[in-house]
Parts: C-alpha cells; structure tokens; sequence
C-alpha cells in the first residue's frame, strides 16, 4: 500500500532546518520526500492509496526510547498505547540485567512479568521469545539485549558469591548463543539480585564475549550515588578495555549529598568521548527514579530475590532486624512514594509517601514496620519512586550533546492487566517531557529532533531508522509541536500524551487521531 503525509513541516531527524515536504511512503519504506513550493501539492492527489493531513503539524522521524523495559509487557499488550501515544516506534529493551531471556537453571523474571504472562510465558531462549513476539505483532519495534542477572541466575542461581571460571565460562556461552538469535549486547543491573554479587572481572569477560560478536554494553552502574564517580570510572575503562559501545543507563546523581558530584561526573564521561571512547548515556526526564520498594532492605535481606525476602519477613527475629535497618539508615521517607502494589491491603498506599503514611496510618510502629509490612503483603513485588535528585542536576544532564531519551519504563495501558498498576509517569510522558526540556536549555527544534531519533538510530547503529528520506523505513511520527505535552503525574499516571496526531511503524498505522487502531506493524530488529 502507499500512502502520503500531506501539508506538514518535515524535520527529517538529521538536524537541518525544518522544510515544507511531502512524505510518500510504499510499503514499509519512504519512497520519496518531496519538497513543496506554492499552493500546488508536490504529490499529485489521488497519486497514493492513503493519504494523511498533516496541515499545521510536524512530520518527523518517529522517537527512539534508547532504555525501556516493555520485554514481556510487548506480548501481553502488543499495541504499547503508552508508547506509540507519545511518538515512539522503537524501543531498547533488555534493560539493568534483566532481559525476558535466556532464562535456564534459577532463573525467574521479575516477578509482574511472571504473574501477567501466565500460561503465555512459553520461552526459555532468545530465539524461543523472538517467535513468540512475532506472534503477538507488536506495534512498535524492538531491539532486544541480554541482561547479566538473566545470564547469572541461569547459570549461578542466586548465591550471593563469585562465579567459578566454569560457570563465567558457561554464562559467556549463553551470551554468545543469545547474540547469534539476535541479542544486541550485554546489560548489567549491579545493584540488583543477583548482579551485584558479580566481581569486576566477571563483567569485563562478559563485555569482551558481546564485544566479540560485535554487541553494546549498557550499564545500571554499582553505584549512581555515594560511589556514582568511581563507578563510571569503572564503565569507562570497561570501554577502553574491551573497545566495546557502552552506554551508562539513566544518569543521574541520587541524595543530595552527592548533588556536587555531577561536575565531576560529566567531565569524566564527557572527556571519555572527546578522547574516542565509544561511550554515552541516557535520561529520562523527571527527578524521581521508579524502581522496587525492596532496594530500601539491607543487604543481606536482598540476596535470593523476593522468596528469600519473604521467608526472612516471616522469621520474627529477621524481621526485627530489618524494620531496625531500615530505620537506621537516615533515609528521608517523605522522598519514598508508594507506587504499584499488588494486595488490597496496599492499594490505598499508591500515590503517597512512607513519611505521610506512617505519619497518618495507626498500627505502624516505624517506617521501617510500614516497609516491612507492605513488602509482605505484596509478596515484595511493591514498586516506589523515589525523589533524591536534583532538577539543576538534570537540566546539565540534558545539555549534554551524548545524553539520549529513554524512559526506563515498561509499556503502559490504563485498561487490561496493566491497568491496575500504578507506573511512573515516564511510562507515558518521556518523549514530550525530553523534548520540552530540551527545547527550554535552548536547543532547536531540529537539533531536539535529531536527538530523539537520529542520533539514537547511530549509537545504537540501528539501520535505516531515524531519518526521513528516501529508502528508510517507514517509522513515522506526526504531531502538533504547540499541543505536544505530558499528561501524567505521579498521581494520575495513566494519561496519555497530547499532541500527537498519527504514528506509522514499517508502514502501519496503529495510533491516528487518539484511537489505537488495531494494526501492528513493528518487529523484532536485528544488527546489521
């Protein structure tokens, strides 16, 4: 089929000045983009099968989501409303260690994962899941990489210890096996079960395996706080020792005892690139991470996963230990709010903070009784954000030419198994937020553009997307630049975006106009 983007402004994701143009599409390709001058149409009428008003709009490269966490959430609501809803066609996902595959040994996904695929959960390897998502047609496309805990509790289960040279040598397998079927590198989550019991050697012989099949590295870091330079330095010379493209995952400078850090921080990454390493970094925009509630328990209480954590919650003894952990730890839980939980006992804990809940709630002898309490309930699956950053802090991150948008957040829907959740916003609101963002720092409108595509299309070396011209294919997005904003809050996080008009992946349309129209046209993408 063909079809035309009439009547828009084209910014074409490479950074030049925006262009009045007609975009012709065939198939799952552009097949022209034609210029216009006067009054006249540059493509005559009735030249294409479809053709799509785009008067008063932007027709720009459709946005590239450079860490996402929408693995499995892919197959279970295949048409990613939260994401294509905001201009996004493709994603990175696999993200922080933990990719849907390979999963052999011990290995369980996260514990939503599990729960909402059910019977759908039918895959062990990469070449096993990339069947399955074909099935399912996704609407937008997805380039899929192999998390280090995924490949770790494969192979080592979940002991908290070094891995043997028999079982690292094993795990290189697996990777190497994962990046034939289509894996485009190695992820590492190093604060995470059971990734941080992993020593610095095991990593660096991981990086050189992707590195030798020609994979990325993306990094959720040992540290993005007390430790945040000395983990960076331990990124940067990852990259130098292995030649490897690495990226460090949503950057950021956490507790505002470690604001100061970020000079010292940019200068180090920032002098890694000028100095040729293949280095780089992402961000979403907002100044409270989302992660586990679980990440507040100490240590020790952590190793194993949610079922240790359980069965230490039910050991009273434990416990004790634990609420007065948490207690100690000078944590300002006025920072710490209750985002997606799991039991009706929790549910009316979403949206406000620990400090505000054990402040008002009767029963609770101490934040760390509140966490302990709401964790057990939720069989330690209870998701939180947590405000510890800086918004100057961000507004640096974001000037920096090699900091990329991505949201750190699986798809969302307000309806379905999905819709029970409470995300964070950056589900829904990236892309609007990025782009505004950047566009108040003083970037231009081309350039802003340029980074949400072009720029993450060559990082990622993610052939023929990112541009609109002549041959790419067909990842289309077309939006009112005056409307294009985030509607979700941490309060209210299933609220779609405004401004956009219609979104095409390889030559398919499946959101026009605010509806979500059924037809998926993404794919499982593979290095070239």
């Amino acid at each position: 089929m063909t079809a035309v983007f009439r009547n828009g402004t084209v910014v074409d994701g490479t950074g030049r000045a925006g262009f009045a143009a007609d975009v012709v599409v065939d198939g799952d390709r552009i097949a022209d983009v034609v210029p216009r001058s006067g009054a006249a149409p540059a493509v005559p009428v009735g030249t294409c099968d479809r053709e799509i008003d785009a008067s008063g709009c932007l027709v720009t490269p459709g946005f590239i989501d450079v860490h996402a966490h929408s693995d499995a959430y892919l197959v279970i609501e295949p048409d990613a409303p939260s994401k294509v809803s905001q201009g996004t066609t493709t994603e990175i996902n696999g993200q922080c260690g933990g990719s849907v595959a390979p999963r052999y040994g011990e290995a369980r996904l996260s514990s939503d994962w599990a729960s909402l695929l059910g019977d759908r959960l039918t895959w062990r390897s990469l070449a096993e899941y990339r069947e399955a998502l074909d099935e399912a047609k996704p609407a937008v496309n997805t380039v899929q990489f192999v998390g280090h805990n995924t490949l770790r509790s494969s192979v080592v289960g979940y002991a908290a210890r070094s891995s043997t040279p028999e079982e690292l040598a094993r795990m290189e397998r697996l990777l190497e096996k994962s990046l034939d079927e289509g894996g485009w590198g190695l992820t590492t989550g190093l604060i995470y079960q059971p990734g941080c019991h992993a020593t610095n050697e095991e990593v660096l012989a991981l990086a050189k395996a992707a590195a030798r099949r020609g994979g990325f590295y993306a990094t959720h870091m040992r540290s993005e706080g007390d430790r945040l330079l000395e983990s960076i330095d331990e990124v940067i010379s990852l990259a130098e020792a292995t030649g490897i493209r690495a990226e460090i995952s949503h950057l950021k400078t956490s507790g505002r005892a470690n604001w100061p850090k970020i000079g010292a921080a940019l200068e180090k990454i920032g002098g890694a690139v000028e100095r040729g390493v293949l280095l780089g970094s992402d961000r979403y925009p907002f100044c409270a991470a989302g992660t586990d509630l679980d990440i507040v328990l100490p240590d020790w209480a952590q190793a194993g996963g949610a079922p240790a954590e359980m069965e230490r919650l039910g050991d009273a003894a434990l416990r004790r230990r634990m609420e007065k952990e948490i207690d100690a730890s000078g944590r300002d839980w006025s920072e710490v709010m209750i985002g997606g939980t799991w039991s009706e006992r929790t549910k009316r804990f979403s949206g406000r903070t620990v400090g505000e809940i054990a402040a008002s709630e009767a029963g609770f002898a101490s934040p760390g009784a509140l966490v302990c309490s709401i964790l057990e309930a939720d069989l330690c699956r209870t998701g939180a954000f947590f405000f510890g950053m800086s918004e100057e802090n961000l507004t640096r991150i974001l000037s920096e030419p090699w900091v990329l948008p991505g949201s750190d957040a699986s798809l969302r829907a307000p309806w379905g198994p999905l819709g029970a959740d409470h995300p964070h916003p950056r589900a829904y609101a990236t892309m609007p937020e990025f782009y505004r963002r950047l566009r108040r720092i003083g970037l231009s409108l081309e350039e802003t553009v340029a980074r949400m595509t072009s720029r993450a299309a060559e990082r990622f070396c993610i052939a023929g997307r990112g541009r609109l011209e002549k041959g790419a294919f067909a990842d289309v997005a077309v939006w009112r630049e005056d409307e294009f904003a985030g509607e979700a809050t941490y309060l209210e996080p299933h609220r779609f975006s405004a401004g956009v008009k219609c979104v095409m992946v390889n030559g398919v349309v499946p959101y026009e106009d605010g509806k979500f129209t059924g037809r998926r046209g993404g794919r499982f993408l593979e290095r070239t």
